[in-house]
Protein backbone atom coordinates (compact mmCIF):
# COMPACT_ATOMS: atom_id res chain seq x y z
CA UNK A 1 0.00 0.00 0.00
CA UNK A 2 2.42 2.55 -1.35
CA UNK A 3 -0.30 4.84 -1.60
CA UNK A 4 -0.84 5.51 2.18
CA UNK A 5 2.61 7.15 2.43
CA UNK A 6 1.40 10.40 0.49
CA UNK A 7 -0.43 12.71 2.77
CA UNK A 8 -0.74 15.63 0.69
CA UNK A 9 -2.30 15.65 -2.92
CA UNK A 10 -2.51 12.23 -4.09
CA UNK A 11 -0.39 11.10 -7.11
CA UNK A 12 -3.25 9.72 -9.50
CA UNK A 13 -6.32 11.21 -8.61
CA UNK A 14 -4.51 14.76 -8.24
CA UNK A 15 -7.08 14.67 -4.74
CA UNK A 16 -6.16 16.32 -1.39
CA UNK A 17 -8.17 15.77 2.21
CA UNK A 18 -10.43 18.46 1.89
CA UNK A 19 -11.77 17.62 -1.36
CA UNK A 20 -13.66 14.61 -1.01
CA UNK A 21 -16.62 13.49 1.17
CA UNK A 22 -16.39 10.51 3.56
CA UNK A 23 -18.66 8.28 1.11
CA UNK A 24 -17.41 8.14 -2.60
CA UNK A 25 -19.21 7.01 -5.65
CA UNK A 26 -17.08 4.98 -8.26
CA UNK A 27 -18.27 4.04 -11.75
CA UNK A 28 -16.04 3.39 -14.21
CA UNK A 29 -16.82 5.15 -16.94
CA UNK A 30 -15.50 9.37 -16.49
CA UNK A 31 -18.11 10.54 -18.82
CA UNK A 32 -20.44 9.03 -16.04
CA UNK A 33 -19.32 11.31 -13.84
CA UNK A 34 -20.70 14.60 -14.98
CA UNK A 35 -24.00 12.77 -15.40
CA UNK A 36 -24.11 11.70 -11.71
CA UNK A 37 -23.23 15.29 -10.43
CA UNK A 38 -25.96 16.38 -12.26
CA UNK A 39 -28.49 14.69 -10.09
CA UNK A 40 -26.60 16.15 -6.79
CA UNK A 41 -28.08 18.92 -5.12
CA UNK A 42 -24.76 21.21 -5.61
CA UNK A 43 -21.74 20.02 -7.29
CA UNK A 44 -18.26 21.22 -8.85
CA UNK A 45 -15.60 19.41 -10.31
CA UNK A 46 -12.47 18.53 -7.83
CA UNK A 47 -9.81 16.84 -9.98
CA UNK A 48 -9.01 15.44 -13.53
CA UNK A 49 -6.04 13.25 -13.85
CA UNK A 50 -5.77 10.16 -16.05
CA UNK A 51 -9.00 8.17 -16.08
CA UNK A 52 -9.63 9.75 -12.79
CA UNK A 53 -12.36 12.30 -12.65
CA UNK A 54 -13.48 13.53 -9.38
CA UNK A 55 -16.70 15.66 -8.77
CA UNK A 56 -17.60 16.60 -4.98
CA UNK A 57 -21.30 18.28 -3.98
CA UNK A 58 -24.42 16.91 -2.00
CA UNK A 59 -27.59 15.32 -1.46
CA UNK A 60 -29.96 14.59 0.91
CA UNK A 61 -28.33 16.83 3.62
CA UNK A 62 -25.06 14.82 2.99
CA UNK A 63 -22.06 15.43 1.09
CA UNK A 64 -20.59 12.94 -1.71
CA UNK A 65 -17.95 12.52 -3.75
CA UNK A 66 -17.28 10.35 -7.21
CA UNK A 67 -14.21 9.77 -8.71
CA UNK A 68 -14.33 7.52 -11.74
CA UNK A 69 -12.15 4.46 -11.71
CA UNK A 70 -11.39 3.30 -15.45
CA UNK A 71 -11.48 -0.04 -16.29
CA UNK A 72 -10.20 -2.91 -14.19
CA UNK A 73 -8.88 -4.27 -10.98
CA UNK A 74 -5.56 -2.21 -10.56
CA UNK A 75 -6.86 1.50 -11.51
CA UNK A 76 -9.95 1.00 -9.12
CA UNK A 77 -7.52 -0.57 -6.30
CA UNK A 78 -5.60 2.96 -6.90
CA UNK A 79 -8.91 5.41 -6.58
CA UNK A 80 -9.52 3.14 -3.49
CA UNK A 81 -6.35 3.48 -1.70
CA UNK A 82 -5.68 7.21 -2.66
CA UNK A 83 -9.42 8.47 -1.60
CA UNK A 84 -8.71 6.58 1.83
CA UNK A 85 -5.70 7.84 2.30
CA UNK A 86 -7.37 11.49 2.11
CA UNK A 87 -10.18 10.66 4.66
CA UNK A 88 -13.15 8.36 2.20
CA UNK A 89 -14.86 6.07 4.59
CA UNK A 90 -17.23 4.13 2.37
CA UNK A 91 -17.06 3.32 -1.53
CA UNK A 92 -20.35 2.77 -3.74
CA UNK A 93 -19.50 1.03 -7.10
CA UNK A 94 -21.70 2.10 -9.43
CA UNK A 95 -20.99 0.25 -12.92
CA UNK A 96 -22.22 -2.17 -15.30
CA UNK A 97 -22.43 -5.82 -15.88
CA UNK A 98 -22.70 -8.91 -18.45
CA UNK A 99 -25.20 -11.00 -16.96
CA UNK A 100 -24.83 -14.57 -17.16
CA UNK A 101 -27.92 -16.07 -15.67
CA UNK A 102 -31.27 -16.40 -18.72
CA UNK A 103 -33.35 -14.90 -15.48
CA UNK A 104 -31.30 -11.52 -16.21
CA UNK A 105 -32.11 -9.13 -18.18
CA UNK A 106 -30.95 -6.37 -19.52
CA UNK A 107 -32.30 -3.30 -17.90
CA UNK A 108 -32.43 -4.93 -14.65
CA UNK A 109 -30.07 -3.80 -12.04
CA UNK A 110 -27.50 -6.43 -9.68
CA UNK A 111 -26.57 -4.83 -6.58
CA UNK A 112 -23.47 -7.57 -5.30
CA UNK A 113 -22.89 -9.01 -1.93
CA UNK A 114 -19.88 -10.51 -3.02
CA UNK A 115 -17.03 -11.04 -5.95
CA UNK A 116 -15.07 -13.90 -6.87
CA UNK A 117 -11.59 -12.40 -6.97
CA UNK A 118 -10.76 -13.77 -10.61
CA UNK A 119 -8.16 -11.29 -11.44
CA UNK A 120 -4.54 -10.61 -10.44
CA UNK A 121 -4.70 -7.47 -8.20
CA UNK A 122 -5.59 -8.90 -5.06
CA UNK A 123 -3.75 -11.56 -5.33
CA UNK A 124 -1.19 -8.67 -4.13
CA UNK A 125 -2.73 -8.43 -1.43
CA UNK A 126 -4.23 -11.22 0.23
CA UNK A 127 -3.95 -15.27 -0.36
CA UNK A 128 -6.72 -17.08 -2.46
CA UNK A 129 -9.05 -18.13 0.21
CA UNK A 130 -9.46 -14.27 1.37
CA UNK A 131 -13.05 -13.50 0.41
CA UNK A 132 -14.01 -10.48 -1.47
CA UNK A 133 -17.28 -9.34 0.48
CA UNK A 134 -19.53 -6.22 0.14
CA UNK A 135 -20.35 -4.45 3.21
CA UNK A 136 -23.59 -5.25 4.51
CA UNK A 137 -24.58 -1.98 5.70
CA UNK A 138 -24.50 -0.01 2.31
CA UNK A 139 -25.78 -3.59 0.52
CA UNK A 140 -28.80 -3.01 2.79
CA UNK A 141 -28.72 0.58 1.87
CA UNK A 142 -28.97 -0.36 -1.74
CA UNK A 143 -31.49 -3.08 -1.16
CA UNK A 144 -34.29 -0.43 0.44
CA UNK A 145 -33.44 1.99 -2.29
CA UNK A 146 -34.31 -0.09 -4.87
CA UNK A 147 -37.31 -1.45 -3.15
CA UNK A 148 -38.42 1.89 -2.64
CA UNK A 149 -37.81 3.00 -6.42
CA UNK A 150 -39.29 0.08 -7.48
CA UNK A 151 -36.51 -0.99 -9.35
CA UNK A 152 -36.02 -4.36 -10.61
CA UNK A 153 -32.97 -5.82 -8.97
CA UNK A 154 -30.49 -9.11 -8.40
CA UNK A 155 -28.12 -9.43 -5.73
CA UNK A 156 -25.79 -12.58 -5.22
CA UNK A 157 -22.05 -13.02 -6.16
CA UNK A 158 -21.00 -11.81 -9.29
CA UNK A 159 -17.16 -12.63 -11.02
CA UNK A 160 -14.17 -9.97 -11.15
CA UNK A 161 -12.21 -10.66 -14.18
CA UNK A 162 -9.21 -9.10 -15.56
CA UNK A 163 -10.13 -10.54 -19.54
CA UNK A 164 -12.61 -8.78 -20.95
CA UNK A 165 -12.55 -10.72 -24.36
CA UNK A 166 -11.97 -14.22 -23.11
CA UNK A 167 -11.31 -17.18 -25.99
CA UNK A 168 -12.59 -19.34 -23.41
CA UNK A 169 -15.93 -17.18 -22.53
CA UNK A 170 -18.54 -19.77 -23.55
CA UNK A 171 -16.51 -22.68 -21.47
CA UNK A 172 -15.80 -19.93 -18.19
CA UNK A 173 -19.41 -18.67 -18.40
CA UNK A 174 -21.63 -22.19 -18.12
CA UNK A 175 -18.72 -23.01 -15.32
CA UNK A 176 -20.15 -20.06 -13.50
CA UNK A 177 -23.19 -20.01 -14.30
CA UNK A 178 -24.15 -23.72 -13.26
CA UNK A 179 -22.73 -21.94 -9.67
CA UNK A 180 -25.04 -19.46 -9.59
CA UNK A 181 -22.84 -16.51 -9.78
CA UNK A 182 -24.87 -13.71 -11.22
CA UNK A 183 -22.78 -11.71 -13.96
CA UNK A 184 -19.02 -10.89 -15.06
CA UNK A 185 -17.35 -7.51 -14.18
CA UNK A 186 -14.08 -6.16 -13.80
CA UNK A 187 -13.72 -4.31 -10.43
CA UNK A 188 -15.74 -5.49 -7.17
CA UNK A 189 -13.10 -7.94 -5.75
CA UNK A 190 -10.42 -5.21 -5.56
CA UNK A 191 -12.82 -2.85 -4.51
CA UNK A 192 -14.72 -4.54 -1.80
CA UNK A 193 -11.31 -6.16 -1.03
CA UNK A 194 -9.29 -3.21 -0.45
CA UNK A 195 -12.06 -1.57 1.92
CA UNK A 196 -12.40 -4.72 4.24
CA UNK A 197 -8.18 -4.81 4.43
CA UNK A 198 -8.63 -0.74 5.38
CA UNK A 199 -11.50 -1.51 8.01
CA UNK A 200 -13.89 0.56 5.45
CA UNK A 201 -17.21 0.04 3.99
CA UNK A 202 -17.91 -0.85 0.32
CA UNK A 203 -20.81 -1.80 -2.01
CA UNK A 204 -21.72 -2.12 -5.42
CA UNK A 205 -24.98 -1.67 -7.63
CA UNK A 206 -24.35 -2.85 -11.27
CA UNK A 207 -26.24 -2.23 -14.51
CA UNK A 208 -27.11 -5.33 -16.54
CA UNK A 209 -26.08 -3.77 -19.69
CA UNK A 210 -25.62 -7.45 -21.85
CA UNK A 211 -26.03 -11.13 -20.93
CA UNK A 212 -23.95 -13.84 -22.09
CA UNK A 213 -26.38 -16.44 -22.07
CA UNK A 214 -28.92 -15.12 -24.41
CA UNK A 215 -26.07 -13.03 -26.51
CA UNK A 216 -27.98 -9.82 -25.81
CA UNK A 217 -25.84 -7.00 -25.29
CA UNK A 218 -26.03 -3.09 -25.58
CA UNK A 219 -24.50 -2.87 -28.48
CA UNK A 220 -27.47 -3.77 -30.48
CA UNK A 221 -29.82 -1.19 -31.00
CA UNK A 222 -32.54 -2.65 -29.90
CA UNK A 223 -30.86 -3.06 -26.65
CA UNK A 224 -29.55 0.38 -25.75
CA UNK A 225 -32.15 1.83 -24.37
CA UNK A 226 -32.57 -0.59 -21.68
CA UNK A 227 -29.38 -0.43 -21.32
CA UNK A 228 -29.45 3.56 -20.79
CA UNK A 229 -32.31 2.44 -18.25
CA UNK A 230 -30.26 0.25 -16.37
CA UNK A 231 -27.15 2.44 -15.86
CA UNK A 232 -30.14 5.28 -15.28
CA UNK A 233 -31.48 2.79 -12.22
CA UNK A 234 -28.35 2.11 -10.74
CA UNK A 235 -27.63 5.93 -11.01
CA UNK A 236 -30.77 6.64 -9.09
CA UNK A 237 -30.32 3.62 -6.48
CA UNK A 238 -26.90 4.42 -5.34
CA UNK A 239 -28.01 8.36 -4.27
CA UNK A 240 -30.61 7.78 -2.79
CA UNK A 241 -28.84 5.11 -0.53
CA UNK A 242 -26.57 7.79 0.88
CA UNK A 243 -29.62 8.93 2.63
CA UNK A 244 -29.16 5.56 5.01
CA UNK A 245 -25.59 5.76 5.16
CA UNK A 246 -24.16 7.73 7.99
Amino acid sequence: MVGKYFTKVQPHIQCSRGDIAKIVLLPGDPKRVPWIASLLDSSHQVADSREFLTYSGEIHNKKVSITSTGIGCPSAAIAVEELANIGAKGFIRVGTTGAIQDFIAIGDVLIADSALRCEGTTSEYVPTEYPAVASLNITNALVKSAQELSVKYHMGTVRTTDAFYDERLKETVERYRALGVLSFEMECSAIFTIARLRKLQAGAVLAVTGNLITGKHSYAGDEQDAAEKAIANAIKVALKAIKYLG
